[in-house]
């Protein structure tokens, strides 16, 4: 996810996306607890884009 496509969402739809970030990253975590995560890459992408949300988020609120 980049920069330009959080910052085109509202607060809601970014919500929603952190949200759903969130669970996955929660079944990631037991993938790897249990020895089957194949895409071990995919946990730091979502750190990341979670990062991303939550900052453009910050930057709205601060706003109104």
């Amino acid at each position: 996810m980049k920069i330009d496509e959080v910052r085109g969402l509202t607060a809601d739809q970014l919500n929603e996306q952190l949200v759903s970030l969130k669970k996955e990253q929660f079944n990631l975590r037991f993938q790897k607890a249990t020895g089957q995560l194949e895409k071990t890459h995919r946990v730091n992408e979502l750190r990341k884009d979670i990062a991303r949300i939550q900052t453009v988020l910050r930057g709205k609120q601060a706003q109104a």
